[in-house]
């Protein structure tokens, strides 16, 4: 009896899961919470061709805008448990405006299930080319000499950008105004023109401008300098110590997704980020891959949420 006790086990394992065994069996949506062209969006479609070779189906990256990034996470919510409705959770979704968003028709923790980190990035801290800053220092010491004449120039309310910014203005004790715009284009295009003089705003967004010098970066915001500028020091390195605010996003999926396809997808994409088209593609935008397991990915949005969190109470930011 004891000696079938283990083929027992494995037969009763089989018949529970045949879904999971024959998992993918057709084609991937990828929701995407932000419009087509965002910095989530460009992340999604790199990653879809290396993981659609890895599966053997193809994923079909499915942009749905809107809410605060919340509309794109609500249909995930609600949608079977199955493995073929997934979403890319941006730091700003899934550690941000859950602080910000009143009555969030889903629980961050309850109601998704990571399946792993994608990408770890860095936000850029540029000024304009009409300002005289040549340094974080310089720029500090303007803004406590001169409060309230600065401007930052934000992607929308509670971006990254935005809290990056309200982050380093406490770290700093400068008072700087904040602008937000819709969408880092129109954003990025006042701080060429002098219209705002300085912005938080994702590598994967701004570094083309900062590389051409349409705008001039002063440093990283990382806890690390980025591959893709190595000469730019971190604002810590600049002169706010302890300063930190990077960024990231992975895949998520609607809670009670079974065990064996999150294990499945986990060891797909982290196969897929570390192929050379994928390598090579965010080389160039400045993001850098980073892969896990899907508990080292809850660990992150749990430790960012909390840090994100208090600063937005400190900063009584809210959406109007």
């Amino acid at each position: 009896m004891h000696r079938l006790k283990p083929i027992l086990v494995l037969l009763a394992c089989a018949f529970a899961t045949p879904a999971a065994a024959q998992y993918p069996d057709r084609p991937i949506h990828l929701i995407v919470p932000q419009a087509a062209g965002s910095a989530t969006d460009t992340v999604a479609r790199i990653l879809a061709a290396p993981l659609t070779q890895d599966i053997g189906q193809q994923i079909i990256v499915d942009d749905r805008p809107g809410g605060a990034l919340t509309v794109g996470l609500d249909l995930t919510a609600k949608a079977a448990p199955d493995g073929y409705t997934l979403c890319m959770g941006p730091i700003g979704a899934l550690a941000i405006s859950p602080h910000l968003v009143k009555d969030l028709p889903y629980d961050i923790a309850r109601d998704f299930a990571p399946i792993a980190l994608v990408t770890r990035g860095q936000l850029l801290l540029a000024v304009s080319p009409t300002t005289p800053f040549q340094s974080v220092k310089e720029l500090i010491a303007y803004a406590k000499q001169n409060p309230g004449k600065l401007s930052n120039a934000s992607s929308s309310n509670g971006s990254p950008g935005h809290v990056g910014g309200e982050l380093f203005k406490f770290m700093t004790g400068t008072d700087i105004v904040h602008v937000p715009y819709k969408g880092g284009a129109p954003a990025i295009n006042d701080l060429i023109a002098g219209r705002v003089q300085l912005m938080f705003e994702s590598l994967n967004s701004i570094a083309p401008f900062a590389r051409s010098g349409a705008v001039r970066a002063l440093a990283v915001t990382g806890d690390h300098r980025s591959p893709a500028f190595p000469l730019l020091p971190t604002v810590a390195e600049a002169g706010v110590p302890g300063y930190s605010a990077s960024t990231w996003s992975g895949v998520i999926a609607p809670a009670r997704l079974p065990r064996p396809i999150v294990d499945k997808l986990n060891a797909a994409i982290n196969r897929a980020i570390q192929s050379g088209e994928f390598q090579a593609r965010f080389a160039a935008i400045g993001d850098e891959p980073a892969g896990g397991t899907p508990e080292e990915f809850a660990a992150v949005i749990a430790s960012d949420s909390k840090k994100w969190g208090a600063v937005i109470e400190r900063a009584g930011i809210k959406f109007e």
